[in-house]
């Protein structure tokens, strides 16, 4: 057994770790962070009794792969246009994630007429950041401009009429704008330490009632996996298996349980459904994948409610640890490293130990490594199914002692350097791959 610190004080920076990087969010995160950055300029206007009539958005191309084809919630819409304007009528920067939870079709009406008068603009910027979101609302005599970057709620700078009003970084303005230097890391995330080691220790020593309120991420997304079962939402993966179980074509059990109410929380939340999703490091369907197939596996190991609880912050906490290696957005999917999380705490519900949760993650990895991220859509339902997929089978190998040879592919005997492999396939090897996605997809804009 591996020792680690697990001090009440490593245990509350844990804890809080989980508290800022699992978070409430309606909508695709990528449009909605294009949406906060608009609503919070849209205020500094009104703030100063200016009316905002045009916005001009600059996206970094990896936001730009992930607004372009999404749902946007309430209006049978895709698009960071669509997000734009309708931010303009009704986001409000109090609700973060929610900022378009008071849409309405009235409210629907009105951005449609903003979008047809030619009054949003979406173009890339020539950024290296991954996430980086510019956004600028005026009328004919004034402007405020405001900046996201690094996280999708990360508001980094805003000004009115080029007068700044707040710079996290004032030593680094450039064009009038923020920029910050260094790699876009997670520092937040590494900076606690985690490990698959560290985060096994604090699941068995944590007190139920700290870790308690993670219930809550499981509750809420099961919510849209129900909303996904009940109505035809996008590609509608989850009631197709669903139905298909019901017909005794596929037959009743973990695997097709989990597959279902996984791809019906997906394609809920990525064709536009108004319920809010819990999100892991950013994205909804990150945080999907790694809560509503541990529902599921407590559901049907009959697990109570504090074994489930330390499985969701089983799954939550892989599912950071490996994104804080990889970064928020890259060319990898980020169902797969949500998987990897969700494999985890299913290997927990059905009794698996320390190792058996490791072989899990090389299970996973060996056989789910290159999964590629073509942006947010509804056909995003279809990995997320594939992932609970090889979890499910990723877990029976694991708790039968079945682990993949460290002499296969990016496997290695320590589990923390195959998690490194990874990220780093997916951070550095996959560049090319990234470029080559987005110019493909920016293409068919053209067409």
């Amino acid at each position: 057994m591996k020792v680690t610190d697990m001090s009440p004080d490593k245990i509350t920076q844990i804890i809080n770790l989980v508290k800022s990087e699992v978070k409430y969010a309606l909508g695709c995160t990528e449009p909605v962070a294009v949406a906060l950055a608009v609503a919070k300029s849209c205020e500094i206007l009104r703030s100063n009794n200016e009316e905002p009539t045009q916005v001009w958005v600059e996206v970094s191309p990896n936001i730009l792969k992930n607004g372009m084809g999404v749902g946007i919630p309430g209006t049978n819409m895709i698009g960071l246009d669509i997000a734009s304007a309708l931010s303009m009528v009704c986001g409000k920067t109090e609700y973060n994630l929610e900022v378009l939870k008071e849409v309405t079709p009235e409210k629907i009406e009105m951005a449609q007429s903003i979008l047809a008068q030619g009054n949003v603009r979406v173009r890339m910027a020539t950024t290296s950041k991954k996430l980086y979101i510019k956004a600028t609302a005026r009328n004919d005599n004034h402007k405020a401009t405001t900046i996201i970057q690094d996280m999708h709620d990360n508001i980094v700078y805003y000004d009115y009429d080029q007068t700044i009003l707040f710079n996290e970084n004032s030593d680094a303005v450039e064009e009038n704008h923020c920029v910050l230097d260094g790699e876009e890391q997670m520092n937040s995330i590494l900076e606690v330490g985690l490990s698959v080691a560290v985060i096994w220790d604090f699941v068995q020593k944590a007190e139920y009632q700290d870790i308690e309120f993670i219930l809550e991420s499981g509750k809420m997304n099961k919510a849209l996996a129900e909303e996904g079962l009940s109505k035809e939402y996008g590609l509608q993966v989850g009631r197709t298996i669903q139905r298909n179980i019901h017909k005794n074509i596929l037959g009743y059990g973990l695997l097709t349980h989990s597959m279902a109410l996984s791809a019906a929380a997906s394609d809920a939340r990525m064709a536009g459904s108004l319920l809010p999703a819990m999100s892991n490091s950013g994205s909804g369907n990150q945080g999907i994948t790694a809560t509503v197939p541990v529902v599921a596996a407590a559901e049907y190991f009959e697990s109570s409610d504090e074994e489930l609880a330390r499985a969701l912050m089983l799954s939550h906490l892989m599912t950071i640890h490996i994104k804080g290696q990889l970064g928020r957005l890259s060319a990898l999917c980020g169902a797969l490293v949500a998987s990897i999380g969700a494999a985890c705490g299913m290997a927990y519900l059905a009794g698996g130990n320390l190792q058996q949760v490791e072989f899990t993650i090389k299970n996973m990895i060996g056989n789910m490594t290159g999964m590629v991220c073509d942006g947010a859509k509804i056909g995003c339902s279809l990995k997320v199914a594939s992932g609970i997929s090889s979890a499910v089978q990723s877990v029976l190998l694991a708790m039968d002692n079945i682990c993949i040879s460290d002499n296969d592919g990016i496997i290695e005997k320590d589990i923390e350097k195959t998690i490194k492999n990874l990220t780093n396939i997916g951070s550095k090897g996959m560049q090319a791959t990234d470029d080559m996605i987005l110019k493909i997809m920016v293409s068919k804009l053209d067409n």
